[in-house]
């Protein structure tokens, strides 16, 4: 057990070190990394989720229905009682309290997943991922993106009021056109088709399933790899949201979910899929939002640093009890 353990997990944590150390010896800087996100979420990860899709097959697929029910009580569940807590008990402003939200709730099924879900359970692993990815992409994205906008809007109006200036260019944040947008998003559309697909029977031949699987078997360590970057370029602060945070994330969310399983009776391979799922570490997305609209980015690197290596612990320790 131990040695399954380590072979799924130290992959993951050496590429995310040598991605830090590429930064500290200054061989790639920050403005290069979303040079390489776009790589990543555009195309090599959206074609391994849709190729995957199809190698776990038809039956695979309606067998682990319940495992996507689970993820989207888990992960949305999570995001929504950390959001209307933050916001509503200690009176966060609407983009904090969703950045901490997202913090909390999403997993890195996109970075930590691939290499970790795939060492354990091969290529079923592939419909938790992309489930994972779909959540996140559909639901929780778009709703931090709106909440961080409303507050951008605020700022500007505030300002705007300040000066004595009347408020008619502060943005209007269109609901409908973000949720589209990020629909558009080869991470969610890509994945999805996929599914859609296997649903109908449709099979892929073994032609395009090696040719799309070649970009797509770069996505986890390039993706890992950007993720040890990003760390390289914030030091760590710890703090008592950092730390419930990060709490909530690696332990709190999958315990609840696993404890939930058991209830019900659920066994492996779906109880192990879905609780090593929500136990994986923070999504590094979060990062990347909080440098865009300047909010709690010393407290999302941080977080994001924490649960990433903390992961290495409390991973081992839902992989070891659902065996």
């Amino acid at each position: 057990m131990l040695s399954q353990i380590l072979s799924a997990l130290l992959p993951a944590i050496i590429t995310i070190m040598l991605g830090y150390f590429a930064a500290w010896h200054h061989d790639f800087s920050q403005d290069e990394v979303p040079t390489l996100n776009r790589m990543v979420l555009n195309y090599a990860l959206p074609l391994a989720l849709f190729v995957g899709v199809f190698t776990a097959g038809r039956e695979e697929l309606l067998a682990d229905i319940p495992l996507v029910v689970f993820l989207l009580l888990a992960v949305v569940g999570t995001y929504v009682l950390v959001l209307l807590t933050a916001s509503f008990v200690f009176h966060h402003p609407p983009g904090l309290s969703a950045l901490r939200a997202l913090m909390a709730s999403g997993p890195s099924t996109a970075f930590v997943g691939v290499p970790v879900l795939g060492s354990l359970y091969g290529a079923t692993a592939n419909i938790p991922i992309a489930a994972g990815g779909i959540i996140i992409s559909i639901v929780l994205v778009p709703a931090t993106l709106i909440l961080l906008g409303l507050d951008a809007a605020r700022s500007e109006s505030s300002a705007l009021g300040a000066r004595g200036a009347p408020d008619r260019t502060a943005p209007r944040m269109d609901i409908l056109h973000t949720v589209l947008k990020s629909l558009k998003q080869p991470l969610v559309w890509l994945p999805s088709a996929g599914f859609i697909m296997v649903l109908l029977g449709v099979d892929l031949p073994k032609v395009i399933d090696q040719s799309l699987s070649l970009l797509g078997h770069s996505s986890s360590g390039v993706a890992l790899f950007a993720s040890g970057i990003i760390l390289a370029g914030y030091s760590v602060t710890l703090s008592r949201p950092v730390i419930s945070l990060v709490f909530i994330k690696n332990v709190v969310q999958p315990g609840v979910v696993c404890l939930g399983m058991l209830a019900l009776g659920y066994k492996d391979p779906i109880l192990g899929q879905t609780v090593v799922t929500t136990a994986l570490p923070a999504v590094a997305i979060v990062v990347m939002l909080a440098v865009q609209y300047r909010t709690a980015i010393p407290e999302a690197a941080s977080a994001l640093l924490i649960s990433t290596f903390g992961s290495l612990i409390t991973m081992s320790l839902f992989i070891w009890l659902v065996g």
